[in-house]
């Protein structure tokens, strides 16, 4: 593949067919593709445009090897409309009538899930993918979804109506009519005939600039992508677009050539993979953030909750953690992760492959150790060994789920045979312009016992390890209260003896517990 490749349409399926869309900036939306240029197909509203609110939530079928479609419900306020290539959009007017509704919109209406009705259709969105997800497990035998995993799963849409009471009662009232699942064999055949097509190349007038295109490249290969990159080392690499589809859409912001990873398949592998003569884990750069946490909370339980509260749903299911670690945010919660424990990150450029510290990735705020035509191909790290290990991971914001971190802690440390530190790993977002670990605290604690008085000097350390900043999340004194706190809790629950549990020290997991009751 090179850059002088044929162009041709957008294809995908929806609405029974496949369809070819061409002439559209290769920025358009999903969002903006329903409402401005699919008849009728408004079902799906724009609220935040930002992919906080899933007004806009809609699924996205991909072909599986075994010839059945995997679904996910992603923002189509900030997905651009040349990543459907090849696969299946499902919307709200795919699903039942007003004369007929299916058991999802039967439930809503039956439970009094909507009011003004707003934000109704990307909450039936998401309830047919969990619909569809629980009966493909086996449902008809008696699997349901609790109310937890139900509240989970809807941490993407937001209600400002009814309140989510009722509409968690539908979660479960959907599942008590003869299941009714959607017809997915005609997508599916039709994706099996989109696999023929060439890679995309697509181009398309750019009205703000008089004669130029925009041009969407999106490679299907590992080499071709790093030929592509190295000769196009200015184009903008784009993988779930949930970043960058912010430039767009709130900053209005020119991003030029595109070069889309989200059909090289290399890159979304996750493998185990030897780390250092010890058990490992691969991440590729384009795998999803939900597939990337999934895997790292198997080998790192105590990171659930971090993977549970990072963004949302439709985010995680589009963003990947390649893109979150390149963008290097501060306030990102994959680094802080990825640092404690011990990851690299794998960095090409053409046939040549380099690695680092994650921790030497980041040199300054958002700026990185990139070279001009080099790409981040992977994360590795070593598998926790939870036996000589102590990890928790905490995260502090305003709301509990689909928020930016104020402060952001991944702890590990470990003891040795005479119950000293012997290794420690404290890494904080949101306390500087980067993730980084605090090598004071870190310095505090080596060779001592893990005790009280140990943690508060590694507590004490932390206001020369940082300089945080005030901001409208929190100010700098309640950041660097809260870090020191962390550090308590961390000790609490990891000391010697009478280690508190999880759960005696998270007013969240409380509050769950009593709704899981109720």
């Amino acid at each position: 593949m090179n850059s002088s490749s044929t162009h041709r349409p957008i294809r995908f399926f929806h609405q029974g067919e496949i369809k070819n869309v061409a002439g559209l900036a290769p920025t358009t939306t999903v969002l903006q593709y329903l409402r401005e240029h699919a008849a009728g197909c408004s079902g799906t509203k724009e609220g935040c445009a930002e992919g906080d609110c899933g007004a806009c939530t809609v699924l996205v079928g991909e072909l599986q090897k075994d010839g059945k479609l995997a679904l996910r419900n992603v923002n189509a306020c900030t997905q651009f409309l040349p990543t459907l290539d090849g696969q299946a959009l499902i919307t709200v007017e795919d699903l039942g009538s007003a004369a007929a509704p299916n058991p999802v919109q039967q439930a809503m209406i039956d439970c009094h899930g909507s009011q003004c009705g707003f934000c109704t259709p990307g909450f039936v969105i998401s309830l047919q993918g969990i619909y569809e997800r629980f009966l493909e497990k086996g449902g008809e035998a008696g699997t349901r979804p609790s109310r937890q995993q139900l509240a989970d799963d809807l941490a993407g849409n937001l209600c400002r109506c009814t309140g989510y009471r009722p509409i968690l009662d539908a979660g479960q009232r959907m599942f008590e009519a003869p299941p009714q699942r959607l017809d997915l064999a005609p997508a599916a055949r039709a994706l099996a005939e989109l696999q023929t097509d060439a890679p995309l190349h697509y181009a398309a007038p750019n009205p703000a600039f008089a004669g130029r295109e925009d041009q969407f490249h999106a490679p299907r290969s590992l080499a071709d992508f790093a030929a592509l990159r190295q000769a196009k080392p200015e184009a903008r690499v784009l993988a779930g677009a949930t970043d960058i589809g912010l430039w767009v859409n709130k900053q209005f912001r020119d991003v030029g050539e595109l070069i889309y990873i989200g059909a090289v398949g290399e890159l979304r592998e996750i493998r185990r993979e030897e780390f250092g003569g010890a058990p490992g884990l691969w991440i590729g750069a384009a795998a999803s953030l939900e597939q990337a946490w999934a895997a790292l909370t198997e080998a790192a339980p105590p990171l659930r909750e971090l993977w549970l509260r990072f963004a949302s749903p439709p985010v995680r299911h589009a963003g990947t953690l390649g893109g979150n670690i390149a963008n290097g945010s501060p306030i990102g919660d994959g680094a802080p992760a990825l640092i404690a424990l011990g990851a690299d990150i794998v960095l090409r450029k053409g046939t040549a492959q380099r690695r680092m510290p994650l921790q030497d990735f980041y040199l300054d705020y958002m700026k990185n150790a990139l070279l001009s035509g080099e790409f981040v191909e992977a994360l590795h790290l070593p598998l926790p060994d939870l036996q000589q290990t102590r990890l928790r991971a905490y995260k502090i914001s305003k709301r509990y789920d689909s928020d930016i971190s104020a402060v952001c802690a991944v702890l590990s440390l470990r003891l040795d045979a005479a119950g000293l530190v012997s290794e420690a790993r404290f890494v904080f977002g949101g306390m500087a312009a980067i993730v980084r670990r605090a090598a004071g605290a870190e310095a505090a604690v080596l060779g001592q016992p893990w005790s009280e008085a140990t943690m508060a000097a590694a507590a004490l350390a932390l206001s020369q390890d940082f300089k945080p900043m005030s901001d409208l999340r929190a100010s700098a004194a309640y950041r660097m209260k809260v870090a020191q706190n962390l550090l308590k809790r961390f000790w609490l629950e990891t000391r010697e003896q009478a280690p508190l549990a999880a759960s005696a020290s998270s007013i969240w997991r409380a509050i769950s517990l009593e709704g899981s009751a109720a």
